[in-house]
């Protein structure tokens, strides 16, 4: 288990933006301690916090990336990550043969 300094330093998430994003339901702690309310995040939650680096990278937005995570089992990612692509590049066409 990682408190929540350590486990932004090792996925490049800020405290700020873990905190919200467990507000917002995106990526909640594994464990939450009753007594001080410390967050603690396990293995499981660093993958899914890598992912969520990599989605707004692509420019997904909040709910785009919400919709990414309540999909478990990811089927749609790929649908979802080609649509992004083909929106952030609206120009681009497919080079003519000939």
């Amino acid at each position: 288990m990682y408190k929540i300094s350590e486990f932004a330093e090792i996925t490049g998430l800020s405290k700020e933006t873990l905190r919200y994003y467990a507000e917002v339901k995106l990526l909640e702690p594994a464990y939450i301690d009753p007594n001080n309310n410390h967050r603690y995040y396990d293995d499981g939650s660093y993958f899914l916090a890598i992912l969520l680096v990599k989605l707004r990278r692509f420019g997904f937005t909040i709910q785009e990336m919400i919709t990414v995570m309540e999909d478990e089992s990811f089927a749609n990612l790929e649908q979802l990550l080609i649509k992004k692509k083909e929106n952030t590049n609206p120009n681009k066409r497919p080079m003519a043969s000939g």
